[in-house]
């Protein structure tokens, strides 16, 4: 018994050999608090699997129905109760590291952006039928910034007199709202602006139907987004939540396909320029305000991936292109890497781009500037197809990170080249299955990519939209759904997100010692106030 014991221990290690938290990773978490903390962590989850998402527990939601639990379940439906456990209080304290994967027009609570569009007069909506009982689900809100000549006195989009396309000031529209007055307004704008579990999980029942729900949310958003001084502390926000959240790094994908944003005044002049000059004032005001709070160590800093989107033509791609060499000699340490955006399995594969790609690696080379591809790929369930095909270009092009890479599991060539080559995959879970690539997180391939030994970073995509601000809520699903992933590995793919960002060398080293900072602050207070505690209330046994 005690020999095949030892076989089977060994064929364990052997196997999980390849995990990224499989040895000590040069001393971090090794020491005997950090493997307290783990344990703790390990006997809260299994607790908590039972309390809160054992056989017999049960949610009933919005539609009625009622929902059998588990961990990593469904997002959208688990997201009240996720908030209410003790692993997700933890995981919110956890230092995140750095976020790789992030649509900046899609990372600030709808609600806030709301909020922030009601300050500004200039700003106006308007729809493309008169509003009813039966069409106000189906009718989206379009807004406008306009110039002061254009605005308009109308009270109501709701009103029997309504016209359509007719612009209404949007305060005005929201005061005069005949379905629930303000408070039903809002119900509708942020409805439109984000996916709601009976969409991700009923009526949008396929990859087409809720990408269809997915982009309407940005073309609602686009029409606020573009008014530049909402846009500015809009990006403020994003930078002092994430902060919150324990993320101290971020390079986030700026959608540069609108070649122009809206003055003050509501005139579309304002040019890419001017948008990555706003951008570095407020992160370096950002960091003054830190600073004056003792607080300059939890932030690095933000830097930007330029993209464009996946439809515009191939010969029209050269502009872009341009564009981004132009900024980046501009701005050298704000432009870190270029993308195409948007829906691989619609849209136009990588390949219908390689010569204009081709000729920005070799202008790259004329202007003396690096600029690296961090390209999305495989952002699919297809096997062989167009979509799935991308991951081939992405490699061949010298990809520096993938982007989601949701069906690289199943080419084992590509796997061994990301993990010779240092490929990280920006894997994005809660996003994946909203979209519908997944049904749950213990059915996602992450374990599997992890377990091959792939670089993987966690990532939130789009987090307005889903509802998973910050990092915490990936987290916490990656954590939940896997017996063997522990504090440990949690804090290893924290750390290792330095490793696969866009900073110098020198800065990645800064920025990791940062971070090992604020894990132990986190590691001894977790050590110090919540185990004590436990142990005192003898609810936890060593």
């Amino acid at each position: 018994m005690e020999d095949y014991l030892a076989k089977r221990r060994a064929l364990i290690a052997k196997d999980r050999a390849a995990r990224l938290d499989s040895s000590d990773r040069d001393g971090f978490a090794s020491d005997a608090s950090c493997d307290e903390a783990d344990a703790y962590v390990r006997r809260i989850r299994e607790a908590e699997a039972l309390s809160v998402w054992g056989p017999e527990s049960t949610h009933t939601h919005g539609e009625g129905d009622a929902t059998h639990l588990f961990p990593g379940m469904a997002f959208l439906t688990a997201r009240d109760i996720i908030i209410k456990t003790r692993l997700f209080k933890i995981m919110s304290k956890m230092p995140k590291g750095a976020l790789l994967h992030a649509h900046l027009d899609a990372t600030v609570n709808a609600r806030v952006l709301l909020d922030l569009a009601l300050k500004y007069p200039a700003i106006h909506v308007q729809t493309d039928a008169l509003l009813t009982t039966s069409n106000l689900d189906s009718i989206l809100p379009q807004f406008c910034p306009l110039p002061r000549s254009e605005w308009t006195e109308h009270a109501s989009l709701t009103d029997q007199s309504y016209e359509s396309k007719t612009w209404v000031p949007l305060s005005a529209a929201r005061d005069t709202f005949a379905f629930g007055g303000p408070e039903g307004f809002d119900r509708w704008v942020i409805g439109a602006l984000t996916i709601s579990p009976s969409e991700a999980y009923r009526t949008h029942n396929t990859t087409v139907k809720i990408w269809d729900k997915f982009a309407s949310t940005f073309r609602v958003a686009n029409g606020i987004n573009k008014y530049f001084p909402l846009w500015q502390e809009y990006f403020r926000q994003f930078l002092l939540s994430s902060i919150e959240d324990g993320i101290s790094y971020a390079e986030v994908r700026i959608n540069f396909w609108y070649r122009l944003m809206c003055t003050a005044d509501g005139e579309e002049t304002v040019p890419h320029r001017e948008w990555l000059e706003a951008f570095d004032r407020i992160l370096h005001d950002v960091r003054a305000e830190l600073a004056a709070q003792g607080r300059a160590d939890e932030f690095v800093g933000c830097r930007i991936i330029y993209s464009t989107i996946r439809f515009v033509p191939p010969e029209e791609l050269d502009w872009y292109l341009e564009d981004c060499l132009a900024l980046k000699q501009e701005f050298p340490d704000l432009i870190v890497g270029f993308d195409l955006v948007g829906h691989e399995d619609l849209l136009r594969p990588l390949l219908d781009y390689l010569e204009p790609l081709q000729r920005f690696v070799a202008r790259q080379r004329e202007v003396g500037v690096e600029i690296p591809f961090i390209f999305h790929a495989g952002e699919t369930l297809g096997d062989g197809t167009a979509a799935d095909m991308n991951l081939y270009d992405a490699l061949l092009l010298n990809t520096k990170r993938i982007g989601h890479g949701f069906s690289l599991i199943k080419h084992p060539e590509l796997m061994a080249l990301c993990k010779e080559r240092g490929v990280a995959v920006e894997v994005c879970p809660i996003s994946n299955e909203i979209l519908r690539l997944t049904s749950s997180m213990p059915a996602h391939p992450l374990a599997a990519v992890m377990n091959h030994g792939v670089p993987v970073t966690l990532c939130s995509d789009d987090p307005s939209v889903f509802g998973n601000m910050g990092l915490s809520y990936d987290f916490f699903q990656v954590l939940v759904a896997s017996e063997i992933n522990g504090l440990k590995t949690m804090g290893c793919l924290a750390r290792d997100s330095f490793k696969y960002s866009c900073l110098p060398e020198d800065e990645k080293a800064r920025a990791t010692a940062l971070w090992d900072k604020q894990w132990r602050k986190f590691i001894e207070g977790l050590f110090h106030e919540e185990i004590a505690d436990e142990k005192l209330r003898g609810t936890v046994k060593n």
